[in-house]
């Protein structure tokens, strides 16, 4: 074939008649252009053979600077295979990702025409290529001698091209006598750059920074290098590839001494190197800033070779159909074959030859070399032998083995170590058979084995100590080949780049690799997905309580995870970051300056501390400075004293309090300073200055410096707070949209999709088919819709190639209620996910994960005429990013802000009977019919009582009630009025140590009442006075004794005549009891009597005392009511009442369920003339009683001592006013205030 020369239209055109057509049609087939010299070529067009049935309809291609070790043209990290033609006529053109630099082109038919044969008219575009080459024998350095004998360089921009056999070698090297460096060398076959900008000289601040690039970089081929760095900013691009990294340190200079070495280290340096090589091989167009360093040393005339040695290698590359067969001497007693492979599969079978009576077999299993050795002696008999060698040969590097079996010994050698040479004795004498096969395909014809084809390439191959001569096998000189690659080695390193996002980690075969997600924190086949949600308010709304979570603000963004604590307990939720100081930690250390510097540390990076402030609305952080003759921030003029560094490094003079500009403290801005004069208290040497800081721009704190310490006498104590910030700002979990036309949608910005992508969205909806999104790129596309109403699609383009997943739901999706969607496309896998449970996962195809290029704008909803999406949509994330649906929304035809109806998928989270109430952006659930609080109604409320404590709540009569009514909807707590009930339902827990006591007495001021009691013995024991009964009916409902300190929980429920009793022990058995009264009688709670004295005198002495909690009569909680200042109840304590939920569990006994429903209450009210009330009694009842009879018994014989004089009192004035004596001392003796205030705080003597 003649010299081709490329052109350069700017339109391609037909090629003219004719064309190639070869004589066979096989894959071994190839069209080779001889561009006269290297060129760059950057696109190639493609056409049949002219008028005829004769095309290629899918090729590859080759390039070689020297007709020698052909490289395969990659794209996305595969073997690129190119779209050809579908007819003779048509044009096809392809323009090339990465330019090809080379001389010779190979065209190689991958597939064609299933009418005709192979053919094809090709031109190549492109341009002229010319660079100044050097060739390096590892002892020449060229030293690059700097404008002056020091340089202060803040700016670098470095260029050079490589190509080497060799895997180790220094490339450039340059340092400063700062310690100051750069160095770029191979190590392992992978080019590493080292930079140090600078390190102090304590160590505290380490400059050294080490970036890995690249793999398999010894192939004798050309790669280039671009180091662009500006400050401590650095871009590293190895062939098209670029990292970017920032230096460690806080120096920006780059201090060089003199020169800058390429090709090795100086002379000077070397001894300090490490035994680092020099570089082996070529390098061509080298510049450093702007300079073209291999003109300046080709004008200089150095003795160095200006071009490039051909190698000598000659590589087959085998895939798992391929075997070569070689010929070797017969019926000789030595056997000696040797290669070198390199392969990235721990198995597959290198050689097997045929003995005179046996075989050899050389395989890489799991790693390692082994070796079998089978022979059929004469009388029949069988002697095998089996030994390995080596370790982890499967990492790609090239590996050497020699195997050597004569007389009576076997030697087997891995990458030329002798000294771990195995040697094993063979007890008979062998004689070869003259043929060995190497690669493993040709053993589908033979039955000893069906295993292990070796992928991968060898060269130097020896037999009987001789070189093979390859070419003369390419030319069918000698042996035979089939489906092997000649002189050229085709190995992809598939984790590199490495596709594990989120430091997974990256394991490959010769076809495929695969990721190891354990410990990142991110799951998917590529370690994309975050386990994790971005906030506490998602947490929250999953309905989970306070906690300690791992959060990951940006999902599948850079930004790894990090654990908070989230506090949500109310309305709002607080997200907390702790740090490393403790409260009170003493200011100690002073400098020579007299200055204490107090590291404060989160545990956290500065972009996750970011991440969590930026999305707040408000953040705050408690500081406070203890102080005796230490002085905080001076005076408002002056210079401060202390201040504190917050974001950004920014140094701060206000303190907790105060804002920003004012130097003051919070005592200041309130003008309550001790000292009036000053505006910290601790400028006056006095107390402590504390506050809050708000302005949250500012926070967190990471360092005070104190200065003030070093006066005689002076001590300060520092506490600094977490940080804490509340509210969602970007109120992402609810941002959502009503689209009420099928043709409406929002359009948002053109964006660039990922090499991994995910989309993710709560939907609702009552219409059977819609598009949910889609954006129809220039050559890439993305579709999700909604199908059927029980079915989600999404399709997406990868390399030209529709891929298409459906998930079908068993439910309705079409049922108003929210439904998520997730999906899914990486470089190894597609995954459609829907609620969470139902997924579709298919692999992606191998080639054209080329970054998505979604050119035109994102729709939500549909634009290209088909059917919209009809319902809400709320948390649109693709990639971690947050669609503003809302604000999208406004304005805009045919969509609304916002989405109502959350309640329908979201009431289960309202626990424990509270009420789902809608929002606009989201919902909230009411408790305040419910014995409970908190954000889903899952808050325990109870308190402790102490001897004597009592807690009353009257039911009022019709008139009170119905002047209450308005009251209800302003307080939330029902207060029904009177009533007979005939069915009532008792909820409550408790935990006590003591009995016998009364833990529960409803009556209505007569001899009907319903008492819970424990006896003596701790047993627990239900009481029943209905209806003028005789005796009252009594429940002994469980032989445990319940008075152990543990919590239980207790569930009456009563009908008529029908009771039902479920108990919960603190162990978990949950005991059931049902009752039927045998005696008609009229079973309600009427007024007949008084209170039963019975219970007094059994049961409630010396009265109860631990823990109530969860009590709810009916619709009626009356501990919560007492426990809640801000509800207005007919309520009343007597003693001290502690708030605490008793160390009672979440609720697990679901309320007792009647035959009719056991909230509904049925009410007979009284006559207003009557004037009585039921009420509820809690364990103090009796107590009080007692206590007050007994404080009476006291007052008498202290009277009567007092009128003897044997008895004397300084009892402080007030004590008849007052609760107890203790009470007396503390209103009347302000010394005693004094001392509980500061009692708080720790003083210095």
């Amino acid at each position: 074939l003649p010299s081709f020369t490329p052109s350069t239209p700017t339109t391609p055109t037909k090629l003219g008649a004719g064309g190639w057509s070869p004589l066979d049609t096989d894959r071994y087939q190839w069209l080779q252009v001889d561009l006269g010299s290297r060129k760059q070529v950057v696109a190639i067009v493609t056409q049949g053979r002219y008028s005829s049935s004769d095309w290629t309809s899918k090729y590859r291609l080759l390039y070689s600077d020297t007709q020698k070790n052909w490289r395969p043209y990659l794209q996305d990290g595969n073997i690129w295979t190119f779209d050809g033609n579908v007819n003779s006529e048509g044009v096809v053109r392809h323009e090339l990702q990465h330019a090809i630099l080379a001389r010779y082109i190979r065209f190689i038919p991958v597939d064609w025409s299933k009418d005709g044969r192979i053919g094809v008219r090709l031109e190549l575009y492109g341009c002229s290529y010319w660079a100044d080459v050097i060739s390096f024998d590892g002892h020449g350095v060229i030293s690059y001698r700097l404008r002056s004998k020091k340089m202060k360089i803040v700016k670098d921009v470095i260029f050079l091209k490589f190509r080497t056999t060799t895997g180790d070698g220094v490339l450039l090297h340059g340092e400063g006598q700062q310690g100051d460096y750069i160095s770029l060398e191979l190590r392992r076959a992978r080019l590493q750059l080292s930079i140090n900008l600078g390190s102090n000289q304590y160590g505290s601040i380490q400059g050294h920074t080490s970036v890995t690039s690249g793999s398999l970089l010894d192939d004798d081929h050309w790669h280039s290098v671009v180091i662009e760095r500006y400050r401590r900013n650095v871009n590293f691009t190895l062939d098209h590839h670029t990292q970017q990294f920032r230096t460690n340190g806080e120096f920006d200079h780059l201090d060089l001494d003199y020169e800058i070495s390429f090709g090795g280290l100086p002379v000077s340096v070397k001894p300090s190197s490490g035994g680092r090589e020099n570089f082996v091989g070529c390098m061509e167009g080298i510049t450093y800033n702007g300079d073209n360093i291999t003109n300046l040393v080709r004008r200089k005339k150095r003795n160095l070779t200006f071009s490039c040695a051909e190698s000598n290698s000659f590589s087959v590359f085998f895939n798992s159909t391929s075997f070569l067969r070689l010929p070797g001497q017969s019926d000789s007693d030595t056997l000696s074959v040797s290669l070198s492979f390199r392969t990235w599969n721990p198995n597959g079978l290198l050689l097997f030859t045929a003995l005179a009576d046996g075989w050899v077999e050389v395989a890489l299993t799991e790693g390692k070399i082994t070796v079998y050795m089978n022979v059929t002696q004469k009388k029949n008999t069988h002697w095998s032998m089996f030994f390995l060698a080596g370790s982890g040969l499967n990492d790609g590097q090239w590996h050497s083995v020699h195997l050597n079996a004569l007389e009576n010994y076997a030697m087997l050698t891995v990458d030329g170590d002798e000294a771990s040479t195995v040697r094993t004795a063979i007890p008979i004498q062998i004689q070869t058979g003259g043929t060995y096969y190497f690669g493993g395909y040709f053993l589908h014809t033979n039955t000893r084995s069906l295993q292990r084809s070796f992928q991968g390439c060898m060269q130097m191959i020896h037999v009987d100590d001789h070189l093979a001569d390859l070419r003369a096998l390419e030319q069918g000189l000698i042996g035979t080949f089939e489906n092997v690659s000649l002189d050229m080695c085709a190995i992809v390193d598939r984790c590199v780049p490495n596709h594990c996002e989120h430091g997974g980690r990256c394991s490959q075969t010769w076809d495929t690799f695969s990721c190891n997600c354990t410990g990142t924190g991110y799951t998917g086949a590529t370690c994309h997905t975050s386990m994790y949600q971005q906030s506490c308010e998602e947490y929250k709304h999953q309905g989970k309580s306070s906690g300690s979570y791992w959060i990951d603000p940006d999902s599948s963004g850079s930004l790894a995870p990090f654990r908070v604590n989230c506090d949500m307990t109310g309305e709002k939720v607080w997200t907390t970051l702790k740090n490393n100081l403790s409260p009170q930690t003493s200011v100690t250390s002073a400098d020579q300056e007299g200055k204490a510097v107090l590291q404060i540390t989160y545990n956290v990076t500065d972009e996750q501390v970011l991440s969590v402030t930026s999305s707040a609305e408000y953040c705050e952080q408690y500081v406070a400075y203890a102080c005796r003759m230490s002085r905080l921030l001076n005076t408002p003029d002056g210079v401060a004293f202390t201040w504190w560094v917050g974001r950004a490094n920014e140094r701060h003079s206000y303190w907790g309090g105060s804002g920003p500009g004012i130097q003051k403290c919070s005592c200041g801005i309130e003008h309550n300073c001790t000292d009036p004069r000053h505006f910290c208290n601790c400028d006056a040497d006095l107390k402590e200055d504390a506050g809050l800081l708000v302005y949250k721009d500012h926070l967190p704190v990471s360092q005070v410096v104190v200065g003030d310490t070093s006066r005689a006498g002076s001590e300060a104590k520092l506490t600094i707070g977490p940080l804490k910030c509340q509210g969602d700002r970007e109120c992402n979990y609810w941002n959502a949209a009503s689209f009420s036309s099928p043709a409406s949608y929002l359009h948002f910005p053109s964006f660039r999709g990922e090499t991994s992508t995910d989309i993710s969205f709560y939907f609702k909806t009552s219409s059977t088919h819609g598009v949910f999104l889609e954006n129809l790129g220039t050559t890439d596309f993305l579709h999700i819709e909604l199908r059927g109403g029980s079915v989600v699609s999404f399709s997406f383009n990868v390399g030209g190639e529709r891929m298409e997943l459906s998930v079908h739901s068993p439910v309705p999706l079409n049922d108003d209620q929210w439904h998520r969607v997730e999906a899914e496309k990486n470089i190894k896998e597609a995954v459609l996910q829907l609620n969470g449970q139902y997924r579709e996962v298919r692999p992606t195809p191998p080639q054209g994960h080329t970054k998505l290029e979604f050119y035109s704008e994102l729709y939500v909803g549909a634009s290209s005429g088909q059917r919209g999406f009809l319902g809400c949509m709320r948390a649109l994330k693709i990639n971690g990013m947050t669609f503003d649906l809302e604000g999208r929304a406004k304005g805009t035809q045919g969509v609304n802000p916002g989405c109502q109806g959350h309640c329908s998928s979201y009431a289960m989270h309202c626990r424990n009977g509270g009420k789902c109430l809608e929002k606009y952006n989201g919902y909230s659930c009411d408790c305040s019919l419910t014995a409970y609080d908190g954000p889903f109604c899952t808050d325990d409320v109870g308190g402790y009582f102490e001897t004597g404590t009592l807690v009353r709540y009257d039911f009022l009569p019709e008139a009170g009630a119905f002047a209450l009514r308005e009251e209800k909807s302003l307080s939330g707590v029902g207060v029904p009025s009177e009533a007979n009930l005939t069915q009532e339902e008792l909820v409550f827990s408790f935990s006590t140590s003591s009995a016998p006591s009364i833990l529960v007495y409803i009556s209505s001021r007569t001899q009907d009442y319903l008492a819970v009691v424990l006896r003596h013995n701790g047993t627990l024991q239900i009481r029943y006075s209905l209806g003028g009964l005789a005796e009252p009916y009594t429940i002994d409902v469980d032989h445990r004794n319940m008075a152990n300190g543990q919590p239980h929980s207790i569930n009456i429920t009563r009908n008529l005549r029908e009771i039902r009793i479920q108990v919960s022990v603190s162990y978990g058995i949950v005991a059931w009891k049902e009752f039927q009264f045998c005696l008609s009688l009229v079973v309600s709670l009427v007024e007949t009597g008084q209170i039963d004295p019975i219970l007094i005198e059994r049961y409630n002495t010396p009265g109860f005392v631990g823990c109530l909690s969860r009590v709810q009569l009916n619709s009626v909680a009356p501990l919560k009511a007492a426990l809640r200042s801000g509800l207005a109840a007919p309520i009343s304590t007597h003693g001290i009442l502690v708030p605490s939920n008793c160390g009672a569990s979440p609720l697990t006994i679901s309320p007792m369920a009647s035959a009719s429903d056991p909230w509904h209450i049925e009410l007979e009210l009284f006559s207003p003339s009557t004037r009585t009330s039921l009420f509820v009694l809690f364990p103090g009842i009796i107590s009080m009683v007692i206590f007050t009879v007994l404080c009476i018994m006291v007052f008498v014989i202290r009277h009567m001592f007092r009128h003897k004089g044997s008895y004397h009192t300084n009892e402080a004035k007030g004590a008849e006013s007052a609760d107890c004596a203790d009470a007396a001392i503390i209103v009347n003796d302000p010394a005693f205030t004094e001392t509980i205030d500061e009692s708080k705080k720790e003083w210095f003597i």
